[in-house]
């Protein structure tokens, strides 16, 4: 959910967004936390922090919407979606989390492959 929700940030709510990682205790410090336990852009109710990111923003770009739900179900496991993109969404980034100990590189590479996931779902919103 977190390098996802980086990707919405980056991609359609601050082009300018920029990341940094911090503990709990010093996120509200240096930047805008989210993702995080209280934090104003993280899990609310039913929805994850992504989803969150969608509702706020007032997103209803298809494939956006479509991403909302694999990424629900790759993080919260519920059943809520039934996305067969989210099993293999979870295994890559978990995949990429455990083959790039620099948190900057595994955001970077996160989100090129949520960049590839955006346009491969181009052609099932058609």
């Amino acid at each position: 959910d977190r390098i996802a929700s980086a990707w919405l940030i980056k991609r359609f709510c601050d082009p300018e967004a920029r990341f940094t990682f911090a503990d709990a205790a010093d996120a509200v410090r240096k930047g805008i936390p989210f993702d995080v336990l209280g934090a104003e852009f993280g899990h609310h109710a039913e929805d994850c922090t992504f989803e969150t990111l969608v509702k706020r923003f007032g997103l209803k770009d298809r494939r956006v919407r479509l991403i909302a739900e694999i990424v629900h179900e790759a993080d919260l496991h519920d059943g809520k979606f039934t996305r067969n993109e989210a099993t293999g969404v979870d295994l890559a980034i978990r995949a990429l989390a455990e083959a790039t100990p620099d948190d900057d590189e595994l955001l970077t590479r996160g989100m090129a492959m949520f960049d590839g996931l955006y346009a491969v779902l181009k052609s099932k919103t058609r």
